[in-house]
């Protein structure tokens, strides 16, 4: 069983705040300072250029994509590090349609990420082959797979309301229509299981930064199905994609296997902060987490219905069918949040209306609930976000 005090006790929280945005971005693990210290001193600091060889800094992305891959249910080396999550969609969707050339047809929905849609829509274009970003409500996704599909390029959680797709399912439904899946697990990952290899899906990508706790930019990662690997053509043909980088060939070899879809550079210090990051789930099992997950979210959503009539859930009620986070309409959301945020409860606003809430068990227990329930509770019950100060949108929301 996890411990949950000792992960909580790993965690270099303010006092006096309340993190409930978890899912946005993690918390600070306490040993991340002083490792990115040493790794500062005793590595760039010392070994200079050598540490490439010397500190294993080019084998990090591989390393790490094998940490995170027992996180995913991916198979060993089948999970890189490296560059942004938009980089990783595009190069997902890209090689999936690539195995699909008779097919114009990419389907998603309209709770997924919008920076998912944006990548498709500027790749499609980019191809001009006459291909469709199809974009349906979630609940109509498995009505919409027919064999006009190519891909299927959902985010498994839905980033406002929490609502979790079935993955097995809809894979196999796709697979049987003759189309590929790209999932994105920017939301699942760390936050509940997944099992990749079991559900058959083609590709995947996801953001370590949230669930993960690596840090404002920590890297992204990318799945790659073993059937797959040693086929797909990459359409971001980096010099680390490169079958032998170091030879300076002027024409481009892919790697083999996932190594083909790596691209640049590796961020170095970024990828040392999510290695020591990737340590605490030394100490947690996935399982306990999502079960302690879903019993907190159930706990903040009767403790909020009971004392904020005014809030309407728009999560999922059934914690089956929900990921780690609870989302409340109001329209004034984004005040409040902001007046809850003033007073130690930090979550998040997604327009239009959603205020929306993260739970993670490895910092957040039953007392950091109930503590939440109380404040929000005060701040709408006596509308303390009813000032102009909280009206004044900030950049990032």
């Amino acid at each position: 069983m996890t411990d949950f005090a000792a992960t909580k006790a790993m965690f270099d929280l303010p006092d006096g705040v309340i993190y409930l945005d978890g899912n946005s971005l993690g918390p600070l693990p306490r040993s991340v300072p002083e490792r990115i210290g040493a790794m500062l001193r005793d590595e760039w600091g010392e070994m200079l250029i050598t540490g490439w060889n010397k500190a294993g800094w080019m084998a990090q992305p591989m390393a790490l994509g094998d940490r995170i891959g027992r996180l995913i249910g991916a198979e060993p080396g089948h999970v890189v590090m490296g560059d942004t999550l938009s980089l990783k969609v595009y190069q997902a969707l890209a090689a999936a349609l690539d195995l699909r050339p008779d097919r114009r047809v990419v389907l998603s929905d309209s709770g997924n990420f919008p920076t998912d849609l944006y990548m498709a829509e500027g790749l499609l274009k980019t191809l001009d082959k006459g291909h469709e970003l199809r974009i349906v409500a979630p609940e109509e996704v498995e009505a919409a797979i027919t064999d006009e599909v190519a891909v299927l390029m959902l985010t498994e959680v839905d980033y406002r309301t929490g609502r979790l797709h079935d993955m097995a399912a809809l894979t196999r439904k796709a697979h049987a229509a003759g189309a590929l899946t790209v999932w994105d697990l920017a939301h699942s990952a760390g936050a509940l299981p997944v099992d990749l290899a079991g559900a058959g899906a083609d590709f995947a990508i996801g953001c370590t930064y949230k669930y993960l706790n690596g840090g404002p930019g920590s890297p992204a990662f990318i799945y790659v199905a073993p059937r797959h690997a040693g086929k797909v053509r990459p359409a971001l043909s980096g010099w680390l994609g490169h079958d032998a980088p170091f030879a300076f060939d002027l024409d481009y070899r892919p790697g083999s296997g996932i190594e083909r879809m790596r691209v640049g550079t590796p961020p170095v210090i970024q990828m040392t902060a999510l290695d020591c990051a990737l340590d605490i789930w030394e100490r947690a099992d996935i399982a306990d987490v999502r079960a302690k997950s879903v019993a907190l979210c159930d706990r903040f959503i009767a403790g909020v219905e009971a004392a904020c009539p005014m809030l309407t859930l728009a999560s999922p009620r059934d914690g089956a069918r929900r990921g780690s986070q609870v989302s409340f309409r109001f329209a004034d959301g984004y005040a409040a949040m902001q007046a809850l945020i003033a007073r130690g409860v930090i979550g998040d606003f997604r327009a239009p209306d959603i205020m929306r809430f993260g739970f993670t068990p490895l910092y957040i227990d039953e007392a950091d609930v109930d503590a939440a329930v109380a404040i929000l509770s005060d701040v709408m019950t006596n509308a303390l976000w009813d000032r102009p100060e909280y009206k004044a949108r900030a950049a990032v929301t």
